[in-house]
């Protein structure tokens, strides 16, 4: 079964520039919007791609989702905020025959959200104790065990067939696979290190795994 991510960094949000693979945020939310794209191709659709591998959160109310308005100083009538020009779903200014009204605009379909911005990564390193090799990959602060194992999966395809332990209190702990980091009792310390301007490697935490018996196979 594919593993189905919940959340993502801001630079894998990033990489989805373009019109042919487009995604945004809206404040914690991340969108995919190449099908909406695809199916709107022309100047409605140039503001997100655009903005596409990025926030677009100061379009949009986060008290309601909906978009911004403000009043037009001329015509003295409340009109949609849209500081890139006017994008999809966005009803003209003036009454149009060929303006289709749709029930649910896309930034208030849920079909579009694909899973959340994380509120902070973390940077983790993954020693294999049977290889005696050495990763360091980013993760997402809310991401499971299981989810950072699928993460390392890039760099060892036999990575479910270990056990994942950490030095808690000096002693090696199996780590609950359904819990996060913090959970588990692997505290996140980046930002007091940080301040007290201690090298990065040296608050890095470390995931240890070993090799089980029961191999299986990508």
């Amino acid at each position: 079964m594919t593993w189905k991510q919940s959340f993502y960094t801001p630079e894998e949000v990033a990489v989805h520039n373009n019109a042919d693979d487009c995604w945004v945020t809206i404040y914690d939310q991340v969108f995919d919007l190449t099908e909406l794209i695809s199916q709107h191709r022309g100047l409605l659709a140039d503001p997100i791609v655009k903005c596409a591998g990025t926030s677009i959160s100061h379009w949009f109310r986060q008290d309601t989702g909906d978009v911004k308005t403000y009043v037009d100083p001329e015509r003295n009538i409340t009109v949609p905020y849209t500081p890139q020009g006017r994008f999809i779903h966005v009803p003209p200014l003036e009454p149009s025959d060929n303006y289709l009204i749709v029930d649910t605009p896309w930034w208030l379909d849920p079909k579009y959200v694909i899973g959340k911005l994380t509120q902070k990564k973390r940077l983790i390193r993954i020693a294999n104790m049977l290889t005696r090799t050495e990763e360091t990959i980013h993760a997402c602060q809310e991401e499971t065990i299981k989810d950072i194992r699928e993460r390392y999966l890039e760099y060892n395809k036999h990575a479910s067939s270990y056990t994942w332990k950490a030095l808690l209190k000096n002693e090696f702990v199996t780590l609950d696979m359904e819990l996060t980091l913090e959970q588990n009792g692997v505290e996140d310390e980046s930002d007091k290190f940080a301040e007290l301007g201690v090298d990065e490697d040296h608050f890095v935490p470390t995931l240890h795994i070993y090799f089980n018996d029961d191999l299986t196979y990508a």
